[in-house]
């Protein structure tokens, strides 16, 4: 299913800055087209992050209600160029793609733990998963 949420985007003097007002959601990008890729990925990610977590989703204002200007007031934002722009995403379709899609990696280890493992049926993707989780979440 296709969501679609106005987003405001200010030129800055190094790149663009975008803002969901309705989601109160930022993101930015060297070029027009770089801010419109981070937009999709942004919105993506935080629809399925509120429906993962069973947060209500706000719903999407018309875009002739979102002044850019204001936005732009509120958050300090010096720009000489705004405008709203319409970002649209398959949520479900970009997740698989970005967020879930699983890539293949070749590992090294010594031949008698691989014996050992072998043995005792571990499942080596999750164990390595589950280490690499660990080690991420502790920085």
């Amino acid at each position: 299913m296709l969501s679609v949420y106005p987003a405001c985007f200010f030129k800055e003097e190094n790149g663009y800055s975008v803002f969901f007002p309705d989601l109160d959601l930022d993101t930015c990008g060297e070029t027009k087209d770089e801010a419109m890729a981070m937009a999709v990925d942004c919105l993506a990610g935080r629809l399925r992050w509120l429906k993962q977590d069973g947060d209500p989703i706000p719903a999407p204002s018309p875009m002739n209600t979102v002044d850019p200007v204001a936005v732009s007031r509120e958050s300090e934002i010096k720009s000489s160029e705004t405008f709203v722009n319409m970002v649209s995403v398959d949520v479900e379709a970009y997740a698989k793609e970005h967020f879930d899609k699983s890539v293949s990696k070749t590992l090294t280890i010594p031949a008698w733990l691989n014996t050992a493992a072998v043995e005792m049926n571990i499942n080596f993707s999750q164990v390595l998963q589950e280490a690499l989780l660990a080690k991420v979440q502790a920085q």
